[in-house]
């Protein structure tokens, strides 16, 4: 019985990771990212206490970027964030790889806004440029060698307190090398 259950396990695993293999290293379809912008406002404002969500910022994702839906007025911005960028991936099996493309809810302090929020934007429009882990991590490099991301002012926070959302991990097209 062990040995059945030994083969069973093995042949499983090599399904698997045949599988990977035979996939592509592209992004999923971008509307498997979208959310209707009630949804997301949602989402966005449950990542803090309501005192402070409330009154912040809400930026939602649409095909051209993320956009203000919502005007505040406590220097916090609530999003609803992608997986973008090498930090997405977690190795599992070698040659195998996790993407998380669950999406995540953050908000931002007026610090964290005006330093870590570009950055989050500029990782999203790269991602929905179609670039790779290593070339978005390249663009940001770049993005802060030449200047167009800010450098962090001082100590920045941002809150992650919803329940709602859901941090689920779903096996990745591709390979890692």
């Amino acid at each position: 019985m062990r040995r059945i259950m030994a083969g069973l396990v093995l042949l499983l695993v090599s399904m698997q990771v045949a599988l990977v293999r035979g996939q592509s290293a592209k992004y999923p379809p971008l509307s498997e990212y979208m959310m209707t912008p009630e949804a997301e406002m949602a989402l966005a404002r449950s990542a803090a206490p309501e005192n402070v969500s409330a009154h912040a910022t809400v930026k939602i994702l649409t095909a051209s970027g993320f956009k203000v839906a919502a005007q505040g007025d406590n220097g916090f911005v609530c999003i609803v964030m992608r997986g973008w960028g090498p930090d997405v991936y977690t190795r599992t099996v070698p040659g195998t790889r996790v993407l998380r493309k669950a999406p995540r809810s953050i908000c931002f302090n007026p610090v964290a806004s005006r330093t870590v929020l570009p950055l989050q934007e500029l990782r999203t429009k790269l991602g929905m440029e179609g670039k790779t882990p290593d070339q978005i991590a390249e663009g940001v490099q770049a993005a802060y060698a030449k200047g167009e991301l800010p450098k962090m002012e001082t100590v920045a926070f941002a809150y992650m307190f919803s329940a709602d959302q859901d941090l689920g991990l779903e096996l990745a097209r591709g390979t890692l090398t």
